[in-house]
């Protein structure tokens, strides 16, 4: 496993916002939860599950999140990668109190240094370092799209054998990434 910790103020602003425009665009603007998300995606399983049980299929369905950064975060570091109600409860539970004590800069700051992406390699360090031999304060627009991509599916993006069910375009998903880098912003609440 590679991992190194890389302070917030040690990090492009590329990366920054391409990450923010994959995972959470109005993050630095909402208080954790995004209500609106959640009840699409509450929607979707409901849909989901009908359709299945109408085919007569009663295996279970992953469950959609709408998840915010900080709702990752509270899953990757305090919970288990299980995917039900309960442990979406949980997960609304971590994400207030995670809110209420540490500033937007900070959970940012932790989710940058602890997202996976790739096998075995965990943080913002490690992956600069990995796929293009640089420091994270140097990653550039598109270095900093590409990683930022590799969000949804982490070990897809570095290992295509395990993406044999489905793929995601990573090239498309870049594009998207780059072209919304400029719209999003940065600007923390003030610090707690």
């Amino acid at each position: 496993m590679q991992s190194q910790w890389v302070p917030y103020d040690k990090i492009s602003n590329n990366l920054k916002r391409a990450v923010l425009v994959s995972e959470d665009d109005i993050f630095f603007q909402h208080s954790g939860v995004r209500i609106e998300d959640m009840q699409k995606a509450w929607q979707k399983n409901q849909q989901q599950n009908q359709q299945k049980t109408q085919a007569g299929n009663k295996s279970k369905t992953a469950l959609r999140g709408g998840s915010t950064i900080t709702q990752q975060l509270a899953k990757n570091l305090f919970l288990s990668s299980e995917q039900n109600y309960l442990r979406k409860g949980q997960e609304l539970i971590i994400t207030g109190l995670l809110e209420l004590t540490l500033s937007k800069q900070r959970l940012y700051e932790i989710y940058l240094n602890s997202v996976e992406w790739g096998e075995g390699i965990f943080g913002v360090g490690a992956a600069s370092q990995h796929y293009y031999a640089t420091s994270p304060a140097s990653l550039d627009r598109d270095q900093a799209a590409a990683l930022a991509s590799a969000l949804p599916a982490p070990k897809c993006f570095d290992r295509q054998q395990y993406c044999r069910r489905g793929s995601i375009n990573y090239s498309a998903r870049q594009e998207f990434i780059l072209e919304g880098m400029d719209r999003v912003a940065l600007a923390p609440y003030p610090k707690k």
